[in-house]
Protein backbone atom coordinates (compact mmCIF):
# COMPACT_ATOMS: atom_id res chain seq x y z
CA UNK A 1 0.00 0.00 0.00
CA UNK A 2 1.56 3.31 -0.92
CA UNK A 3 -0.62 5.74 1.31
CA UNK A 4 1.01 7.18 4.51
CA UNK A 5 -0.33 5.55 7.54
CA UNK A 6 -1.13 7.17 10.92
CA UNK A 7 1.10 6.15 13.67
CA UNK A 8 -1.20 4.39 15.73
CA UNK A 9 -2.64 2.19 12.67
CA UNK A 10 1.17 1.41 12.31
CA UNK A 11 2.22 -0.13 15.19
CA UNK A 12 -1.80 -1.48 15.48
CA UNK A 13 -1.23 -3.26 11.63
CA UNK A 14 2.28 -4.05 12.05
CA UNK A 15 2.45 -7.24 10.09
CA UNK A 16 -0.39 -9.04 11.23
CA UNK A 17 -0.83 -11.25 8.77
CA UNK A 18 3.02 -12.29 8.38
CA UNK A 19 2.56 -16.04 9.59
CA UNK A 20 3.73 -18.27 6.07
CA UNK A 21 2.64 -21.40 8.21
CA UNK A 22 -0.85 -20.83 9.65
CA UNK A 23 -1.72 -17.35 8.28
CA UNK A 24 -2.07 -16.32 12.07
CA UNK A 25 -2.89 -12.83 13.14
CA UNK A 26 -0.21 -12.66 15.38
CA UNK A 27 2.98 -13.28 13.74
CA UNK A 28 4.96 -16.15 15.18
CA UNK A 29 7.96 -16.48 17.65
CA UNK A 30 10.96 -18.17 14.92
CA UNK A 31 13.28 -19.06 18.17
CA UNK A 32 15.48 -21.34 16.16
CA UNK A 33 19.37 -19.82 16.34
CA UNK A 34 19.78 -21.51 12.56
CA UNK A 35 17.93 -21.90 9.13
CA UNK A 36 18.33 -24.78 6.62
CA UNK A 37 20.34 -23.58 3.32
CA UNK A 38 19.41 -24.91 -0.33
CA UNK A 39 22.39 -25.71 -0.89
CA UNK A 40 26.06 -24.38 0.31
CA UNK A 41 26.71 -21.34 -2.51
CA UNK A 42 23.31 -19.90 -2.07
CA UNK A 43 22.60 -18.07 1.19
CA UNK A 44 19.09 -17.78 2.06
CA UNK A 45 17.13 -14.49 3.22
CA UNK A 46 17.63 -15.91 6.89
CA UNK A 47 20.75 -17.95 7.87
CA UNK A 48 21.86 -17.17 11.67
CA UNK A 49 19.42 -15.43 14.15
CA UNK A 50 22.57 -13.45 15.25
CA UNK A 51 22.83 -12.07 12.48
CA UNK A 52 19.42 -11.70 11.00
CA UNK A 53 15.65 -12.37 12.74
CA UNK A 54 12.28 -12.24 11.08
CA UNK A 55 11.07 -11.28 14.76
CA UNK A 56 13.13 -8.38 14.91
CA UNK A 57 13.06 -7.59 11.63
CA UNK A 58 8.95 -6.96 12.49
CA UNK A 59 10.17 -4.51 15.13
CA UNK A 60 12.37 -2.68 12.75
CA UNK A 61 9.93 -2.27 9.79
CA UNK A 62 7.50 -0.69 12.79
CA UNK A 63 9.89 1.78 14.59
CA UNK A 64 11.58 2.53 10.98
CA UNK A 65 8.06 3.76 9.78
CA UNK A 66 7.25 5.29 12.43
CA UNK A 67 10.52 7.07 12.88
CA UNK A 68 10.85 8.05 8.91
CA UNK A 69 14.10 5.54 9.20
CA UNK A 70 15.17 3.78 6.01
CA UNK A 71 15.60 1.19 8.56
CA UNK A 72 17.83 -0.08 11.42
CA UNK A 73 18.52 -3.11 14.43
CA UNK A 74 16.97 -4.17 17.39
CA UNK A 75 19.51 -4.60 20.64
CA UNK A 76 19.65 -6.27 23.58
CA UNK A 77 19.24 -2.91 25.79
CA UNK A 78 19.24 0.48 25.28
CA UNK A 79 22.90 0.94 26.35
CA UNK A 80 24.05 -1.17 23.93
CA UNK A 81 21.92 0.72 21.17
CA UNK A 82 23.73 3.55 22.65
CA UNK A 83 27.12 1.65 22.47
CA UNK A 84 26.37 0.80 18.61
CA UNK A 85 26.18 4.70 17.67
CA UNK A 86 30.12 4.84 19.28
CA UNK A 87 31.27 1.77 17.22
CA UNK A 88 30.74 2.99 14.10
CA UNK A 89 32.99 6.12 14.61
CA UNK A 90 36.74 6.32 13.88
CA UNK A 91 39.15 5.65 16.64
CA UNK A 92 39.91 8.81 18.48
CA UNK A 93 36.78 10.40 17.46
CA UNK A 94 35.73 13.07 19.12
CA UNK A 95 32.09 13.10 20.82
CA UNK A 96 29.71 16.14 21.97
CA UNK A 97 27.12 14.98 24.57
CA UNK A 98 24.66 17.30 26.74
CA UNK A 99 26.10 17.86 30.34
CA UNK A 100 22.69 16.95 31.59
CA UNK A 101 22.45 13.64 29.70
CA UNK A 102 20.71 10.13 30.70
CA UNK A 103 23.41 8.72 33.38
CA UNK A 104 24.19 5.58 31.32
CA UNK A 105 25.05 7.73 28.44
CA UNK A 106 27.33 9.66 30.31
CA UNK A 107 29.17 6.70 32.18
CA UNK A 108 29.53 4.75 28.64
CA UNK A 109 30.85 8.14 26.76
CA UNK A 110 33.22 9.05 29.79
CA UNK A 111 34.33 5.64 30.51
CA UNK A 112 35.12 4.75 26.96
CA UNK A 113 37.11 8.42 26.92
CA UNK A 114 39.10 7.20 30.56
CA UNK A 115 40.23 4.51 28.28
CA UNK A 116 41.73 6.21 25.40
CA UNK A 117 39.18 5.70 23.25
CA UNK A 118 37.59 8.30 21.98
CA UNK A 119 37.50 12.52 23.22
CA UNK A 120 34.34 13.76 24.97
CA UNK A 121 32.95 17.10 25.49
CA UNK A 122 30.16 17.59 27.62
CA UNK A 123 28.32 20.73 26.80
CA UNK A 124 24.91 22.91 27.49
CA UNK A 125 23.54 22.41 24.33
CA UNK A 126 21.13 25.51 25.27
CA UNK A 127 24.01 27.80 25.10
CA UNK A 128 25.22 28.45 21.53
CA UNK A 129 28.18 29.71 22.42
CA UNK A 130 29.39 26.86 24.11
CA UNK A 131 27.84 24.46 21.70
CA UNK A 132 29.98 26.30 18.50
CA UNK A 133 33.35 26.11 20.63
CA UNK A 134 33.35 22.79 21.13
CA UNK A 135 32.45 22.41 18.23
CA UNK A 136 35.24 24.29 16.89
CA UNK A 137 37.74 21.94 14.73
CA UNK A 138 35.26 19.78 14.24
CA UNK A 139 33.40 16.82 15.95
CA UNK A 140 32.64 13.17 14.61
CA UNK A 141 29.23 12.61 16.67
CA UNK A 142 26.76 14.66 18.32
CA UNK A 143 24.69 13.36 20.77
CA UNK A 144 20.94 15.01 21.27
CA UNK A 145 19.07 14.21 24.39
CA UNK A 146 15.61 15.89 24.25
CA UNK A 147 13.98 16.30 26.62
CA UNK A 148 16.64 15.64 28.28
CA UNK A 149 16.50 13.28 31.36
CA UNK A 150 16.14 14.02 34.12
CA UNK A 151 15.63 17.89 33.81
CA UNK A 152 13.44 18.18 30.86
CA UNK A 153 15.55 20.64 29.16
CA UNK A 154 14.53 21.12 25.03
CA UNK A 155 16.79 21.63 22.82
CA UNK A 156 16.27 23.26 19.17
CA UNK A 157 16.73 19.80 16.99
CA UNK A 158 17.37 21.40 13.63
CA UNK A 159 19.70 23.97 15.28
CA UNK A 160 21.89 22.21 17.35
CA UNK A 161 21.74 19.19 14.30
CA UNK A 162 22.62 21.91 11.55
CA UNK A 163 25.78 22.96 13.49
CA UNK A 164 26.78 19.62 14.06
CA UNK A 165 26.51 18.26 10.68
CA UNK A 166 28.37 22.11 9.80
CA UNK A 167 31.28 20.66 12.16
CA UNK A 168 31.29 17.05 10.37
CA UNK A 169 29.64 15.51 12.87
CA UNK A 170 27.51 12.39 12.95
CA UNK A 171 24.38 13.71 14.72
CA UNK A 172 22.09 11.08 17.06
CA UNK A 173 19.25 11.80 18.76
CA UNK A 174 17.68 9.92 21.90
CA UNK A 175 14.24 10.11 21.29
CA UNK A 176 13.44 7.65 24.13
CA UNK A 177 11.26 10.11 26.40
CA UNK A 178 9.74 12.03 23.50
CA UNK A 179 9.05 8.49 21.44
CA UNK A 180 8.16 8.87 17.60
CA UNK A 181 4.55 9.56 18.03
CA UNK A 182 5.75 13.34 19.73
CA UNK A 183 9.06 13.65 18.20
CA UNK A 184 10.23 12.88 14.89
CA UNK A 185 14.81 13.74 14.88
CA UNK A 186 15.40 12.58 11.57
CA UNK A 187 13.00 14.74 9.98
CA UNK A 188 14.44 17.85 12.02
CA UNK A 189 18.13 17.01 10.50
CA UNK A 190 19.49 14.10 12.61
CA UNK A 191 21.19 10.94 10.94
CA UNK A 192 20.45 8.29 13.64
CA UNK A 193 17.69 8.23 15.98
CA UNK A 194 18.07 5.95 19.25
CA UNK A 195 15.78 4.17 21.69
CA UNK A 196 15.60 2.50 25.14
CA UNK A 197 12.95 0.26 24.04
CA UNK A 198 13.04 -0.98 27.84
CA UNK A 199 10.43 2.75 28.56
CA UNK A 200 7.62 3.81 26.93
CA UNK A 201 7.73 1.62 23.33
CA UNK A 202 7.36 -1.35 25.33
CA UNK A 203 5.32 0.09 28.37
CA UNK A 204 5.05 -2.81 30.44
CA UNK A 205 8.29 -3.01 32.68
CA UNK A 206 8.98 -6.88 31.15
CA UNK A 207 11.84 -6.62 28.98
CA UNK A 208 15.68 -4.58 28.29
CA UNK A 209 15.35 -3.44 24.43
CA UNK A 210 17.16 -0.86 22.48
CA UNK A 211 16.98 0.45 19.01
CA UNK A 212 19.42 2.50 16.42
CA UNK A 213 17.69 3.80 13.47
CA UNK A 214 19.58 5.65 10.27
CA UNK A 215 17.62 7.85 7.51
CA UNK A 216 20.34 7.04 5.04
CA UNK A 217 20.34 3.35 3.73
CA UNK A 218 23.97 2.86 3.47
CA UNK A 219 24.27 3.94 7.42
CA UNK A 220 21.71 1.56 8.02
CA UNK A 221 24.49 -1.02 6.18
CA UNK A 222 27.26 0.11 8.88
CA UNK A 223 24.69 -0.48 12.39
CA UNK A 224 23.58 -3.74 10.81
CA UNK A 225 27.33 -4.96 10.26
CA UNK A 226 28.52 -3.91 13.84
CA UNK A 227 25.32 -4.34 15.51
CA UNK A 228 25.99 -8.55 14.62
CA UNK A 229 30.13 -8.14 14.47
CA UNK A 230 29.48 -7.16 18.29
CA UNK A 231 26.96 -9.52 18.96
CA UNK A 232 24.33 -6.35 19.91
CA UNK A 233 20.90 -8.24 18.40
CA UNK A 234 17.76 -8.42 20.55
CA UNK A 235 16.43 -12.07 21.06
CA UNK A 236 13.36 -13.06 18.46
CA UNK A 237 11.50 -13.32 22.65
CA UNK A 238 12.33 -9.84 23.13
CA UNK A 239 11.25 -8.87 19.95
CA UNK A 240 8.16 -10.56 19.54
CA UNK A 241 7.27 -9.23 23.43
CA UNK A 242 8.47 -5.51 22.00
CA UNK A 243 6.14 -5.48 19.02
CA UNK A 244 3.11 -6.55 21.36
CA UNK A 245 3.80 -3.05 23.50
CA UNK A 246 4.38 -0.90 20.73
CA UNK A 247 0.40 -2.35 19.24
CA UNK A 248 -0.61 0.04 22.39
CA UNK A 249 1.79 2.65 22.55
CA UNK A 250 -0.39 5.74 20.80
CA UNK A 251 -3.07 4.64 23.82
CA UNK A 252 -0.97 4.51 26.51
CA UNK A 253 0.65 7.61 25.70
CA UNK A 254 -2.41 9.82 25.14
CA UNK A 255 -3.03 8.51 28.78
CA UNK A 256 -0.63 9.14 30.56
CA UNK A 257 0.49 12.71 28.81
CA UNK A 258 -3.47 13.90 29.99
CA UNK A 259 -2.69 12.85 33.94
CA UNK A 260 0.69 14.14 33.03
CA UNK A 261 -0.13 17.72 32.21
CA UNK A 262 -2.51 17.69 35.28
CA UNK A 263 -0.09 16.73 37.89
CA UNK A 264 2.33 19.09 36.83
CA UNK A 265 0.08 22.22 37.11
CA UNK A 266 -0.71 20.85 40.46
CA UNK A 267 2.51 20.40 41.07
CA UNK A 268 3.67 24.25 40.17
CA UNK A 269 0.38 25.83 42.29
CA UNK A 270 2.01 23.63 45.49
CA UNK A 271 3.37 25.92 48.34
CA UNK A 272 5.82 22.78 48.98
CA UNK A 273 6.75 22.54 45.67
CA UNK A 274 10.11 24.61 44.57
CA UNK A 275 10.26 24.07 41.26
CA UNK A 276 8.62 21.83 38.57
CA UNK A 277 10.26 20.85 35.66
CA UNK A 278 7.72 20.03 32.21
CA UNK A 279 7.46 21.43 28.72
CA UNK A 280 3.80 21.37 28.96
CA UNK A 281 3.83 24.45 31.58
CA UNK A 282 4.09 27.89 29.75
CA UNK A 283 6.68 29.39 31.90
CA UNK A 284 9.30 26.37 31.18
CA UNK A 285 12.24 27.57 29.45
CA UNK A 286 11.42 25.58 26.19
CA UNK A 287 8.07 25.43 25.92
CA UNK A 288 7.99 27.12 22.85
CA UNK A 289 10.45 25.23 20.85
CA UNK A 290 8.72 21.85 22.18
CA UNK A 291 5.71 23.46 21.17
CA UNK A 292 7.39 23.67 17.63
CA UNK A 293 8.92 20.11 17.43
CA UNK A 294 6.83 18.09 19.83
CA UNK A 295 3.15 16.59 19.11
CA UNK A 296 2.93 17.14 23.10
CA UNK A 297 4.87 17.22 26.19
CA UNK A 298 4.80 13.99 27.02
CA UNK A 299 4.90 11.91 30.46
CA UNK A 300 7.84 12.61 32.21
CA UNK A 301 8.26 15.37 34.96
CA UNK A 302 10.63 16.39 37.98
CA UNK A 303 10.53 18.85 40.68
CA UNK A 304 12.07 19.72 43.57
CA UNK A 305 10.05 19.76 47.14
CA UNK A 306 10.63 22.12 50.20
CA UNK A 307 12.04 19.94 52.77
CA UNK A 308 13.29 16.06 53.58
CA UNK A 309 12.92 14.41 49.78
CA UNK A 310 13.39 10.77 51.08
CA UNK A 311 10.42 11.42 54.14
CA UNK A 312 8.22 12.59 51.29
CA UNK A 313 9.23 8.97 49.28
CA UNK A 314 8.76 7.02 51.83
CA UNK A 315 5.27 8.32 52.50
CA UNK A 316 4.43 7.57 49.07
CA UNK A 317 1.99 4.49 48.48
CA UNK A 318 0.25 4.30 45.14
CA UNK A 319 3.87 5.95 43.07
CA UNK A 320 6.70 3.49 43.49
CA UNK A 321 10.27 4.45 43.99
CA UNK A 322 12.07 2.50 40.87
CA UNK A 323 14.23 3.89 38.42
CA UNK A 324 12.52 3.55 35.02
CA UNK A 325 10.69 5.40 33.18
CA UNK A 326 7.58 4.92 30.50
CA UNK A 327 5.67 1.95 32.55
CA UNK A 328 2.15 1.59 33.09
CA UNK A 329 2.92 1.88 37.05
CA UNK A 330 3.58 5.79 38.11
CA UNK A 331 7.52 5.52 38.84
CA UNK A 332 9.50 8.30 40.97
CA UNK A 333 13.21 8.44 42.11
CA UNK A 334 15.92 10.42 42.90
CA UNK A 335 18.03 10.67 40.21
CA UNK A 336 21.26 12.14 42.25
CA UNK A 337 21.71 8.93 44.13
CA UNK A 338 19.45 6.68 41.57
CA UNK A 339 20.10 6.91 37.83
CA UNK A 340 22.63 9.31 37.80
CA UNK A 341 24.59 7.50 40.58
CA UNK A 342 27.16 7.18 37.72
CA UNK A 343 27.89 10.69 37.72
CA UNK A 344 30.10 11.97 40.04
CA UNK A 345 28.75 15.26 42.38
CA UNK A 346 30.54 17.80 40.17
CA UNK A 347 29.48 16.60 36.99
CA UNK A 348 25.55 16.32 39.04
CA UNK A 349 26.25 19.75 39.95
CA UNK A 350 27.01 21.29 36.90
CA UNK A 351 24.30 19.55 34.55
CA UNK A 352 22.05 21.26 37.42
CA UNK A 353 21.08 17.48 39.05
CA UNK A 354 20.15 18.30 42.92
CA UNK A 355 20.21 16.50 45.70
CA UNK A 356 16.72 16.67 46.30
CA UNK A 357 15.63 17.01 42.74
CA UNK A 358 12.63 13.66 42.10
CA UNK A 359 11.64 12.80 38.83
CA UNK A 360 7.91 11.25 37.82
CA UNK A 361 7.17 8.88 35.35
CA UNK A 362 3.70 9.14 34.92
CA UNK A 363 1.96 5.90 34.17
CA UNK A 364 -2.03 4.64 33.67
CA UNK A 365 -3.12 5.47 37.49
CA UNK A 366 -6.10 8.09 37.29
CA UNK A 367 -4.64 11.25 37.79
CA UNK A 368 -7.02 11.74 40.67
CA UNK A 369 -5.91 9.23 42.79
CA UNK A 370 -1.79 10.18 41.92
CA UNK A 371 -2.48 13.69 43.30
CA UNK A 372 -3.20 11.96 46.25
CA UNK A 373 -0.69 10.09 46.99
CA UNK A 374 2.05 12.77 45.87
CA UNK A 375 -0.18 15.17 48.69
CA UNK A 376 0.49 11.91 50.99
CA UNK A 377 4.39 12.86 50.78
CA UNK A 378 3.72 16.54 50.94
CA UNK A 379 1.95 15.86 54.19
CA UNK A 380 5.20 14.82 55.46
CA UNK A 381 6.95 17.35 54.99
Amino acid sequence: MGETRKPATIVAAAHVARDPGFRGVVPPVVVSDTYQWEDSDTKPDYDYSRTVSPNRDLVIDALAALEGAAGGVVTGSGQSAALLALLILPAGAHVVAPHDCYGGTYRLIKGLEDQGKLRASFVDMADPAALADVLDGGADLLWIETPSNPLLRVTDIARVAAAGRSAGALVCADNTLATPLRQRPLALGCDLVMHSTTKALNGHSDLFGGALLAGDPALVEQLQWWSNAAGLNASAQDSAQLLRGLRTLNLRLDRQEASARRVAEWLAAHPKVQGVNYPGLADHPGHEVAAAQQDGPGFMISFRVRGDAPAFLAALELVTLASSLGSFATLICKPATMTHRGMPPEAQAEAGIAPDLLRLSVGLEDADDLIADLERGFSRL
